[in-house]
């Protein structure tokens, strides 16, 4: 029997994917109904600066059309009526891509990313664009002209970012699901600050054609839900692939052999983020799963940093300088520099213009590239062999979401670092190129979410899907956010 979610609009935005899919397919509730909920949801709390773009028309309008589809008999695909939200870094032929800036606010590519074709493809309403780093370059969810997105489950916390409106979002029950963009953690920090499921394909799996760039070599489109299941859907929605999980009652993660690097993931942590990552290790070992210590070495931090963020500052200038030109933007990469915020103007004044005080060379850039980073990725690949591991696990992120205003400086275990350590966990499997997804583990003393990330072999995202959903039903779910 069908779940009637007409009672209550406060029923309707707590649907997962999956679930909105199923009850507008069955008529349980109808496309139209659903979008009005959302909608009405994101009015209310609109101070949480998770969209900078929603046209309510064309949501609406979008939504009758599924409805009237759907009463002709006509299913356009598995998402047929679920409104998903997208990063303002990806383009849309009928919404603005400011991609976080002031100088192209208003801009209208010709036609859509080719993700955001995809979901239109498989019947799903596109909801609006969602705040990020301008430029997607900062892990903390500011943006300087279009506002701080606030943390769902803590309205004084940051999201982080830098697809931070993506996890205010979804976290905060305004969608169901959210397409982000990662390029060094900017979809799995968001998500464990944000409580929900963030996921980073196999670069190249997905295709990244109409997404605004920071570094081609690693940048990677990818979607934020609130239930494995949900981002395998996106994910096979995507791919054209099949879905394929481990749903079934008679599987279970026994014989599942898992790897951990303390040395690596725990050397800087905050003592509850990692009590909870010991905590979650037990439960997975008790549902049958074999967990062991793994070494990758210990100049492994010190490999990562040089293979990845020579690459990252390198690659940004030309690689946007491509992309206005490709969908003919009305700026100039001169143009969006001039109008940064002091927040990511901090960093291209630092490395990524030329004549900048850490601009990377050429010479440096290409040993990251052809040396450094082939080091990396078989330092993976020796570690899962060696190990016979499929997945690898940490903490996503080695603190909990800190307190809005932090952008430059964080406090990690007691100590004051730079900021970029909030992606210290994950930066070196987007270097590598290799899948990895963020689940809640548990909350904080004070109600934070904390992330558990697994990452898997390269190209092997499917499979890392079928554990992720073992690991989640054995994990439990997190509560939703109670603040309004």
């Amino acid at each position: 029997m069908s779940k009637d979610f007409t009672n209550t609009s406060k029923n309707l935005h707590d649907l997962t994917v999956t679930e909105a899919a199923a009850a507008i397919k069955d008529g349980s509730v109808s496309a139209s109904t659903y979008a009005a909920a959302l909608l009405s949801r994101n009015r209310d709390l609109k101070g949480r600066n998770a969209f900078i773009t929603i046209y309510e028309d064309v949501v609406l309008e979008a939504a009758a059309k599924a409805d009237e589809h759907r009463s002709a008999g006509k299913i356009l695909g598995p998402l047929h009526g679920v409104p998903i939200a997208v990063k303002d870094s990806m383009n849309t032929f009928d919404l603005p891509t400011s991609i976080g800036t002031k100088v192209l606010a208003g801009f209208r590519p010709k036609k859509d990313a080719t993700i955001v074709a995809s979901l239109r493809n498989a019947g799903a309403v596109i909801f609006g664009k969602n705040n990020l780093v301008e430029m997607s370059y900062g892990l903390t969810g500011l943006n300087a002209h279009y506002g701080q997105a606030v943390n769902p489950y803590d309205l004084t916390r940051v999201t982080g970012g830098s697809s931070g409106g993506a996890g205010a979002s979804v976290g905060g029950r305004l969608v169901p699901a959210a397409f982000g963009g990662d390029t060094v953690g900017s979809i799995r920090v968001p998500a464990s600050f944000s409580g929900v499921v963030g996921f980073r394909p196999s670069t190249g799996r997905w295709a990244g054609t109409g997404v605004a760039p920071i570094a081609n070599t690693f940048d990677t489109p990818g979607p934020m839900a609130r239930s494995v299941a949900d981002v395998a859907l996106l994910d096979a929605v995507v791919t054209g692939s099949s879905l394929s999980l481990a749903s079934s009652s008679a599987k279970s993660l026994k014989g599942v052999r898992f790897g951990f690097a303390p040395q690596t993931h725990l050397d800087l942590v905050d003592q509850e983020v990692e009590r909870t990552f010991y905590e979650s290790l037990a439960k997975l070992k008790d549902a049958g799963a074999e967990v062991v210590e793994i070494d990758l070495g210990d100049d492994f931090q010190t490999l990562a940093y040089q293979a990845n963020w020579p690459i990252f500052f390198h690659e940004t200038m030309p690689h946007v300088t491509e992309y206005v030109k490709e969908i003919q933007a009305p700026v100039s990469f001169d143009d969006i520099y001039k109008g940064l915020g002091a927040n990511v103007d901090f960093f291209w004044s630092d490395a990524v213009v030329p004549g900048a005080p850490n601009y990377v060379s050429v010479a440096d850039y290409q040993h990251s590239l052809n040396v450094l980073r082939p080091s990396l990725q078989q330092r993976y690949a020796d570690a899962f062999r060696a190990n016979g591991i499929e997945a690898i696990l940490f903490p996503t992120t080695p603190l909990v979401a800190p307190p809005i205003g932090t952008n430059s400086v964080v406090t990690i275990a007691g100590k004051e670092v730079p900021a970029l350590n909030i992606a210290k966990n994950v930066f070196a499997s987007s270097c590598a190129g290799l899948p990895g997804i963020s689940i809640p583990m548990g909350l904080s003393s004070g109600g934070l979410p904390i992330g558990l990330e697994l990452d898997g072999k390269a190209g092997d995202d499917v499979r890392l899907l079928d554990i992720a959903a073992l690991v989640s039903s054995v994990l439990g779910s997190i509560p939703a956010p109670n603040v309004n």
